[in-house]
Order: structure tokens, then C-alpha cells, then sequence
């Protein structure tokens, strides 16, 4: 007899579990079968050309194939390709003549033919969403660069610069990025305090004096930074002057290193 009571508030605690999981099992179906309903609507597409692919946030085979991928062999400073395969280690003409501030390049593919094409929807056409795949892709190419980051920080737009655009498209980047490394991600932590002009048809020699005192880690954000390795995020890796510009300031503010990862790099003979 002394037994009942326990008895019953077992009985009691078992069903009230089977409501619950009732709930999260048929909260579950119910979001596969909105899935497959939003799939038969609106099947999924290329988030480049939007030529029909088997998963949503994918690019067709032929765009697939648009996108110069850059691999090994590379620069191991700038991420720049080599045409030929001399061994590890070693930095390009480029990186030896003058080299960067910061200590490692990578980047998902030249800046040209299809990923031109997903830098500038990103960048200019409001396609956020974007921001999913290609910095998923950016993860996979950084993965030398995630194991030794303590730290993702994004480039940051100017105020005025992020109110037109209403959005930091490095910022959206830097979010997935950490995301996938498990990173803790300081998207205040580097501010763009000086409002510079395009830089786009800019010489180098300009790009550098455009951005000349135009980066700054505000004094609240200086415990996070000092003596830890900082990735930062880009968009596209054009000259390096940005990068550059942007790693002097996080580096003055007591960094141990910083590294940049971007979707995209321009790559000239000369890299």
C-alpha cells in the first residue's frame, strides 16, 4: 500500500512527457512538410543564374563551374595562385617586395565571372541571404586560418556608407563564418572612423593614402583584442590596402596577429 503514491506520481510524471514530445514530433513534421510545400511552390534555384538545383542556396553546375577557385599551390602570405607547383612555403614576389601587414591571405576565388556576380548581388542588390552559402564556402577555405583565430572581427563601413547600404555585407559574412568555427565574433570591435572616398579606380599609391588613419579600435573594445589573433572578414581582397589599413589598427591595439579571409580576391599576373 505504501507503494501507491509513488506509483501514481510515476504514472503521473510519464504522461505528462508524452504531451510534449507529441508536440515537438509534430512540430517537426510539420516544418518538413511546410518545406516540401515551399519546394513543389517555389523549387529551389541557383543563387546565381536561378537555373533549377536539387538543394535551396546552391549554385547549378555550370555557375559551379564559373568560379575560379583558388588552391594550392598559393602564396602563404597573400593567398595569391601560382601557376606552378614549387613546394610549401612559399611567399610570391609580391609578398617578399612589400609585404603586408597582416599575416595571412586566403579567399574563396578570384574576383571574376560568377562570383563577381555573387559579391556584387550581396554587396548591391540586397540578396543577403547570399551571406549563407558564400560564407559557408569561406570557412572551408579558411580552414588553415580558423584553428589559430581567437577572434572574428568584420571591416566595417563607415556610418554614412552603412546607412545607404543599410547593411555591412562583412558583418553579414564575419556572422556566418563564426558560426561554423564556433568562434566568438566582435562585430564592433574595429570602427570606421574616417569617411574615405571609393575606392574603386584607385591606384594602389591612392588606395593607401585614402585610407590613411580611416580604421580605429574603439578604447571599449581593446580588452577583446589585445594579445589575441584576429580574423578578419572581407568581402573581396582588391590591392590589400584595406586589409592592410584595417590590420595596422587592430595590430595597434595589441592584437598578436591578424589574418583576412574574404570571398573573393583580385589576382593579376603580378600577385
Amino acid at each position: 500500500m505504501n507503494d501507491l503514491p509513488e506509483l501514481a506520481t510515476r504514472r503521473q510524471s510519464f504522461s505528462g512527457l508524452l504531451p510534449g514530445r507529441a508536440l515537438r514530433q509534430g512540430a517537426a513534421l510539420l516544418r518538413t512538410g511546410l518545406r516540401g510545400a515551399i519546394g513543389i511552390v517555389y523549387p529551389p534555384s541557383c543563387i546565381a543564374c536561378q537555373a533549377a538545383t536539387g538543394e535551396a542556396q546552391a549554385l547549378c553546375p555550370a555557375c559551379w563551374g564559373g568560379i575560379g577557385f583558388i588552391e594550392r599551390p598559393y602564396c602563404e602570405r597573400l593567398g595569391t595562385p601560382f601557376a606552378v607547383d614549387l613546394g610549401d612555403g612559399l611567399l610570391s614576389p609580391a609578398a617578399i617586395a612589400d609585404p603586408p601587414v597582416f599575416a595571412r591571405a586566403r579567399a574563396v576565388c578570384r574576383f571574376d565571372g560568377t562570383a563577381r556576380e555573387l559579391v556584387h548581388r550581396l554587396k548591391y542588390g540586397d540578396r543577403t541571404d547570399l551571406a549563407l552559402t558564400l560564407g559557408r564556402m569561406m570557412a572551408q577555405a579558411g580552414r588553415e586560418l580558423l584553428p589559430d583565430a581567437d577572434l572574428v572581427v568584420p571591416v566595417p563601413l563607415h556610418r554614412t556608407r552603412l546607412w545607404t547600404r543599410r547593411f555591412n555585407q562583412a558583418a553579414a559574412l564575419a556572422q556566418v563564418v563564426a558560426r561554423q568555427a564556433s568562434l566568438p565574433l566582435a562585430p564592433l570591435a574595429l570602427a570606421r572612423v574616417k569617411r574615405t572616398r571609393q575606392q574603386v579606380g584607385l591606384t594602389r599609391a591612392q588606395r593607401t593614402d585614402n585610407l590613411q588613419g580611416a580604421f580605429k579600435v574603439p578604447p571599449g573594445a581593446r580588452p577583446r583584442i589585445e594579445g589575441r589573433r584576429v580574423l578578419l572578414i572581407d568581402d573581396v581582397l582588391t590591392t590589400g590596402s584595406t586589409a592592410n589599413a584595417a590590420a595596422r589598427a587592430v595590430l595597434r591595439a595589441g592584437a598578436s596577429a591578424v589574418d583576412i579571409l574574404t570571398f573573393a580576391r583580385v589576382v593579376s599576373d603580378g600577385s
